[in-house]
């Protein structure tokens, strides 16, 4: 690489580019951070998270709503009430209850309470002394915290200094890989401040955890903390809270301790994105394993809202809902009321109750699905940044400017297909962005020295030729010294058809669903295609469900009659396998299976191969009689009720090595001579097995009865031959015995020569 840049001098601009790209993505700016949201948040909107609604452990919200607060008055209600919510979901069958509320404060609606806002009143002392001595409702709400446990309270984590006093948190985090100290160092931000529940409530409750989301720098809400850290404000070791949710688990499983995991622990072998081995990589919350990023965060993998989530508070308090809803199930208790403030921006929606964002948390835990930054993204967005950087600059000055981006748009459009392809399929999250505008960036500074050094070159080129062209020739060989032109030579090839039988009801079957019938044709040709990509065919063209090959052309190929045979049967082996996969997807799915069947022609003979078209459009094609023998071979495969139908010359070529049989002598649709057409049944092995041997030479002697027009000897032996082989041979056995059924009534004539005169192509 560095003897190129002295030698040539075009290569140092690029190569800065290259090394401060590097430079960038290894750092990892702010503003790259801010490039990877956007590409993420693009990529979750086009994919979002499936929503269950009918899934083992519901995940529902109780919602504090507009209605809600119209029907039974403002905001804080009564404890009494918040006791009879506890009390309805518990009798239907709650596995727990998480309040996305905190009750900082004494019920001002209890009677000791309010009785002292009536001390104003005169006379009314003794009225207040015995309303002093009523239940207190702060009271009574802990002994139903007590008594319909487990029910988890939520407090808010800030960093304002006020910590009223420090939230009890009945369990306990271990760490393994790490120190304790390391793992604070990974919970960032430390808070000093907190909005806690009343000490009565947390001694009662089974749960404590916060509630707090944190917000990206555009004010997002992506990543949501599992574990929290808070300054006890003593001068001692800090205090490690679980989140809301994270606490919910906890204690819904009757468990104490959750284990925080370094990389490459048991638990801990997803990574970590900058490889930092100190780094916290999962929790483990009883029979849960949560995958973290490296701060103990979990990516959101939203649905957007979804109003089944819901039951709104005034239906639980009346109890005038459905217990089947909630029963076995998490349920969260907040709000989506505009007025209460913890409304949220996502990547799919601008406005998003927090208390939804908590919900969606709960059913990926529930359902292990995690979206993650794994430990390699690194390594790949470096690797395609170096690797098409480096192409890129070494392909310019050989390639030109046209070639090199069509290169380089390949590589891209290869980055971005991964990039999706492992979010849909593995949850992963890799940027495909800012490689791509790297390498583009490279192409761009490559392109205008490049453009510089060509200027030169036709300048050059002018003043050496001027003197022996004119004008007009000089800058067409200044602009392009390596011109394609039309034209072709006579070659032996050999061609293949594909073709789709029954397409138009397979077709029918996704009426209302265009996009999933081009997926399906995708995922067919693909194998069909590497069938004859691997054995050094040439795709011609595809059209529709039709693939059209060749063989021996640009590149010259051995015994091509030979390998067109061997891919023509690798084509149905793979047809095999994806059939067999597709059933195994209906039957998942419930759907109707409908497998895709296929014909094939080969034939081989002479043609013109080369750039076919116009002076505005050409491509590398071939034209010739056997080239229409070809097509016309693969419309008849299914009239002969076989899977292949082979040319004369190519059987010919391939005798020796597969196991072929005589059709017909048929004179196609088009064409007045007649040709001898085969069927290709196996490979050598079939060839040589004793079967196949005592087969052929009953076939044979069909094929002779039949043109002597001694149609009982045929039928005899056509009776003889059905389910031979496997059963591969009975569908050209019923069309022969049709056949002959109507030369019974219709004989042909007496020097009939055999052959037949299809009318269909």
């Amino acid at each position: 690489m560095f003897a190129l840049i002295r030698k040539s001098g075009h290569y140092w601009a690029p190569l800065l580019i290259l090394a401060a790209a590097l430079y960038i993505r290894t750092s990892q700016p702010s503003w790259l951070e801010q490039l990877q949201f956007f590409v993420f948040d693009t990529m979750m909107r086009e994919a979002p998270r499936d929503y269950v609604p009918d899934a083992d452990i519901p995940v529902r919200i109780v919602d504090i709503d507009e209605e809600s607060l119209a029907a039974l008055g403002q905001w804080p209600w009564s404890r009494i009430k918040i006791a009879q919510m506890i009390v309805n979901l518990r009798q239907a069958g709650a596995a727990v209850i998480a309040f996305d509320i905190v009750f900082a404060e004494a019920d001002r609606l209890s009677p000791p309470n309010a009785a002292d806002e009536w001390s104003v009143l005169a006379g009314a002392d003794e009225l207040i002394a015995q309303v002093k001595q009523l239940p207190d409702f702060d009271a009574a709400f802990a002994q139903y915290l007590q008594a319909y446990n487990p029910v988890v309270l939520g407090f808010v984590l800030s960093q304002d200094g006020r910590l009223p006093h420090v939230p009890k948190f009945g369990g306990t985090f271990a760490t393994k890989g790490l120190s304790a100290s390391d793992a604070r160092t990974k919970i960032q931000p430390l808070y000093n401040g907190a909005i806690t529940n009343l000490p009565i409530f947390e001694a009662a409750a089974s749960g404590n955890g916060t509630f707090s989301l944190r917000l990206e720098q555009d004010g997002l809400v992506r990543r949501i903390p599992t574990v929290f850290q808070l300054d006890k404000g003593d001068g001692g070791e800090t205090n490690l809270y679980p989140s809301l949710v994270v606490e919910a688990f906890r204690t819904v499983q009757g468990v104490e301790t959750m284990i925080v995991y370094a990389s490459g622990t048991a638990h801990g072998a997803s990574g970590l994105e900058s490889g930092d081995q100190s780094g916290i990589a999962a929790i483990q919350i009883g029979a849960k394993t949560v995958p973290t990023d490296r701060f103990g965060r979990l990516w959101l993998h939203s649905t957007g809202h979804r109003p089944e989530r819901y039951l709104s508070a005034k239906d639980v308090l009346t109890g005038e809902f459905d217990p089947a809803m909630v029963a076995g199930g998490i349920v969260l208790v907040g709000t989506s009321a505009a007025g209460l403030f913890d409304l949220r921006s996502t990547a799919l929606q601008s406005q998003y109750p927090g208390v939804e964002i908590h919900a969606e948390i709960a059913e990926q835990i529930i359902a292990d699905h995690y979206l993650q930054r794994p430990a390699v993204a690194l390594f790949y967005e470096l690797a395609f940044i170096l690797g098409l950087g480096i192409l890129l600059i070494a392909a310019m000055p050989r390639l030109g400017a046209l070639k090199s981006a069509i290169l380089g748009a390949v590589c891209v459009a290869g980055a971005f297909y991964f990039s999706w392809f492992r979010f849909t399929e593995d949850l992963q999250l890799f940027d495909p962005v800012f490689p791509s505008l790297s390498s583009l960036a490279i192409y761009l500074t490559g392109t205008i020295i490049l453009f510089t050094r060509e200027e030169a070159q036709r300048r050059q080129i002018r003043g050496a030729f001027a003197q022996y062209l004119s004008p007009a020739l000089v800058e067409q060989l200044a602009d392009q010294p390596e011109r394609l032109t039309l034209g072709g030579e006579t070659k032996t090839l050999t061609f293949l058809f594909c073709d789709v039988r029954g397409f138009t009801t397979i077709s029918e079957s996704f009426k209302g669903n265009p996009q999933g019938l081009t997926v399906l044709i995708n995922r067919f040709l693909t194998p069909l295609t590497n069938c004859i990509l691997e054995r050094q065919g040439t795709i011609d063209k595809y059209m529709g469900d039709c693939i059209m090959a060749f063989w021996n052309a640009p590149l010259d190929v051995a015994r091509h009659p030979n390998v067109a045979c061997d891919s023509a049967l690798a084509m149905f082996e793979a047809l095999h396998v994806l059939n067999e996969a597709r059933r195994s997807e209906a039957e998942a799915e419930g759907v109707p299976f409908l497998p895709l069947n296929i014909g094939i022609g080969l034939n081989t003979g002479e043609c013109v191969v080369g750039n076919m078209g116009s002076e505005q459009r050409f491509d590398y094609s071939v034209l010739g009689d056997a080239v229409n023998l070809a097509s016309r071979l693969e419309g008849q495969s299914k009239g002969y009720g076989v899977g292949i139908v082979i040319g004369g010359d190519t059987q010919a070529e391939a005798e020796a090595d597969f196991a072929t049989l005589e059709l017909d002598r048929i004179a196609v649709k088009g064409k007045a001579e007649a040709v001898t057409i085969f069927t290709l049944l196996g490979r050598k092995d079939m060839r040589q097995s004793q079967e196949f041997v005592d087969h052929a030479h009953s076939h044979g002697a069909l094929l002779a009865a039949y043109r002597s027009q001694d149609w009982a000897g045929a039928e005899a032996i056509l009776t003889e031959l059905r389910g031979g082989l496997g059963g591969a041979m009975d569908g050209y056995y019923a069309m022969l015995a049709f056949r002959i059924s109507e030369y019974r009534d219709n004989p042909p004539p007496a020097n009939w020569d055999g052959v037949y005169v299809a009318t269909s192509k």
